[in-house]
């Protein structure tokens, strides 16, 4: 059975608070295991959340301001503690190859995880496998920083009651599959189109085109709305987002699943974000709450 989820570890910006750990973001992706952003705690938070360190395929990271990568080094010495035997990708902007050389070295550990550093430096795809392909984008923060996004390529949804009209069944369906004809059977006559998904990931930035482009037509966005409205100059400055600017680019670009964290500790109440994001976009919204697990939307029909 696949699971398409994401584990929220962690939802603060900067500073963690009673309530917020320190980022970290886990997708499960069918057979991927995909951390993105693992600040300090997530190894703990991965623990109250139920997931095991040998769930984790690939480490994303944006940029390296410590609320996003401090948790690293745990990170990486849980995963030669328990003795994973998968290779374990990491992805993380060039320029900052030296940080992650130094948390993953940051202190004396028996190194036992096969870790593969694959930086990205440039935009578009950089990874591609059986869920796909990933694709990295330049975003605005001062520092070199990249926003992910997971896209599934197109396939068929096969039709039970045209494979038995023509008589196809059991291992026929899969060489089918493979083939895309069969005994004068084409695929298409026996299926329909079935778009793939998109998961995108925007962290710390301003506003800019690439912004838009990992989002467009995301099935689930995960983008930072560090600041409300009432302080857009404030976002603009530390080069981060508003939880209206966060809807916005949702609904122009076509998402359904909107999901907004890394939350500045000048606020207390969550339901300020919802109303503001509600008010520009008319979609699924989920305020993250550390150790909540929020599902991938369903396929969507027509799109």
């Amino acid at each position: 059975m696949t699971v398409r989820e994401l584990i929220v570890l962690g939802t603060a910006s900067q500073v963690p608070t009673r309530q917020r750990n320190h980022n970290g973001y886990l997708l499960r992706w069918d057979g991927e295991g995909l951390l993105f952003d693992p600040g300090e705690g997530s190894q703990r938070q991965m623990l109250r959340a139920g997931a095991a360190a040998s769930d984790i395929t690939r480490i994303c990271i944006t940029h390296f301001h410590g609320d996003h990568c401090l948790g690293v080094p745990g990170i990486v010495q849980r995963l030669s503690l328990d003795r994973v035997q998968h290779t374990v990708h990491a992805h993380f902007p060039r320029s900052g190859a030296h940080f992650f050389e130094r948390l993953r070295h940051a202190s004396a550990f028996y190194d036992a995880a096969e870790i593969a550093e694959e930086p990205v430096e440039q935009d578009g795809e950089f990874a591609r496998g059986g869920f796909g392909t990933l694709e990295a984008y330049r975003l605005d923060h001062g520092i070199d920083s990249f926003g992910y996004r997971l896209v599934e390529p197109d396939g068929h949804r096969m039709l039970p009651e045209k494979l038995k009209a023509h008589g196809i069944q059991g291992p026929q369906v899969r060489l089918l599959q493979a083939q895309g004809e069969l005994d004068g059977v084409r695929l298409a006559d026996v299926s329909e189109p079935r778009r793939g998904q998109k998961f995108a990931f925007v962290m710390d930035t301003r506003l800019c085109d690439n912004v838009y482009e990992l989002a467009d037509n995301a099935d689930m966005l995960v983008i930072e709305s560090t600041y409300l409205a009432r302080d857009t100059k404030l976002a603009g400055d530390h080069g981060h987002l508003t939880a209206q600017q966060a809807a916005r680019v949702a609904r122009e670009t076509h998402v359904r699943t909107l999901v907004l964290t890394h939350f500045s500790q000048r606020y207390d109440d969550p339901a300020e974000f919802h109303a503001e994001a509600a008010a520009e976009f008319d979609g699924e919204i989920v305020i993250a709450k550390d150790l909540d697990r929020v599902p991938v939307p369903k396929r969507a029909t027509g799109r």
